[in-house]
This record gives C-alpha cells, structure tokens and sequence, in this order.
C-alpha cells in the first residue's frame, strides 16, 4: 500500500495520513501524541529536524518504559517494593552508599553474588525486590522465587525428566533472586538439586539471596556438611554479604502505633 503525495493537503488530511501510517509502522505513542506534539513545536517555531528528534524520543522513551514493565512482570516479584521507598533510617545496619552503589547493577554485569542476612522484618526482601527491580529497569533479565518454591519445582522437573531443561531456564536469566532462604530444612535431594542451578549460574550470571540465617546457621537449611560448604562458597565467593541485624522494623512500627493508640484513648 502506498499513500499518493500532494502539495496543499488540508491539516485534516494529514491528520489522519499520519494516524495510519502510525498504525501501519506501530508507533503508538507518536500516534497518541502527536497533536499535541506538532502544538508545541509550532508555537515554539521548532525547526523541522527539532519537531522530527522530539517525536521520535517520544516513542524511544515510551517503548524503554513499555520494556521495563514486562521485564519486571516477568520477574515475578510478589509486590512492589521500590528503593526510593526503604527506610534507611529504621535500620542503621544497612548503609545507603552501599545500596545505591548495588543499584547500579555493576554487580550484575560482572556476574556477582549478593547475599542480604538478618532476622525477620529487617528489610531483607524489601533490598532484594527493589534492587531486582532496579536491574529489571536497567534491562537486566530478572526472575524472583522463593527458596522452598525453587527446590519443589526442581524435584517436580526431576520426576518429569525436565531437570535439564528448568535449570537451564533459570540459568539463563541475568540475576536470580531466591527468597527465604533457611526458613525451611532441605534433604539432601533438594539441596542437590539447588546446588545445580547455583552451578549453572557461576561465574556466569548473578544470584541474590535473603537468609534469615547466618551463615553459621545454614547447616540446619542444608544439612549435608560438604554440600552446606559448596553452596556457601558459590553464594559468597567475591560477593557483596549484607547484614540487616536482628531488630524487627515491622515489629518496631507495630509497637509504636500501639503505643500511639494507647496515648489517645
């Protein structure tokens, strides 16, 4: 299909010229705001090439954001924890410069672990999500689970004889966040099958964990001594180990309304 050329072609007209070729060329966001646009750029008596660069930005910006959001749909995170919404100031065991500098995905591209070590309600998972979804953002691909659910669907693909194939699924994104880790005990299976993934992801891609254990503790998530070793040394070895301490900050705000209430009444 063509569109036949014409000199004096009413605003009307090219109006919607440009609304189908914005179909035909999927440029929806020039489509949707190109009145608005081409408004602009007259009253500000923009050049030709100025009106041309503003629109299509306009379409680059949009389609990076577009992008963002399905990287961080894909994650699978379970809701949204964003950094500038940590409290740093609830936990000074944390230090900002450090995740900020985190934030920057560094890390990530140099296939570094991170491991985020503390009690119940110290922030732990709030770090991991948001500093998931920075690299979600960044154009990293991102995938978030809980420990337990790894290991149960790994025994699952096991038993299907798909083990090869899910763990190269999980091999292949550029950081893979593990939740809970030692909340619950893993046999020896399990811990094996874990131990895979971390295998397949050294050296190559990055992994971030939250433990509530120390990791002195972690004998007790995997119980078999040399393996509780070797998942230990592909989870720190030239990592960043962060420890949000053991003061609950869901626990202090819990406490303080409480307190609040009690001064009211």
């Amino acid at each position: 299909m063509t569109f036949p050329r014409q000199r004096g072609i009413t605003e009307q007209a090219a109006t919607a010229a440009i609304d189908q070729a914005c179909r035909m060329l999927r440029l929806p966001t020039i489509r949707a705001q190109f009145p608005e646009l081409a408004e602009n750029a007259a009253r500000e008596q923009m050049s030709y090439l100025g009106f041309l660069s503003e629109l299509l930005m306009a379409e680059c910006d949009d389609r990076a954001r577009r992008r963002s959001e399905r990287r961080i749909k894909a994650a699978g995170f379970p809701r949204d924890k964003a950094l500038r919404k940590f409290d740093f100031d609830a936990n000074p065991n944390i230090d900002p410069a450090t995740i900020h500098t985190l934030a920057a995905c560094e890390w990530i591209k140099k296939s570094l672990p991170l491991c985020l070590i503390g009690d119940s309600g110290t922030g732990k998972s709030h770090l991991l999500i948001a500093l998931g979804t920075e690299a979600a953002m960044a154009g990293f691909r991102v995938k978030y689970v809980l420990a337990t659910k790894l290991v149960n669907e790994l025994v699952e693909a096991a038993d299907e004889k798909q083990l090869a194939k899910t763990i190269a699924r999980y091999g292949r994104v550029d950081l893979l966040c593990i939740d809970e880790l030692g909340y619950m005990e893993l046999d020896r299976r399990g811990a094996e099958l874990l131990f895979q993934v971390l295998t397949e992801r050294e050296e190559k891609n990055s992994v971030a964990i939250a433990s509530n254990e120390s990791f002195a503790g972690w004998t007790k998530t995997f119980t078999y001594p040399r393996l509780c070793a070797a998942i230990h040394d592909r989870l720190t070895f030239n990592g960043t180990i962060i420890e949000t301490g053991t003061d609950s900050y869901r626990l202090a705000s819990t406490r303080a309304r409480a307190e609040q209430q009690q001064a009211v009444s």
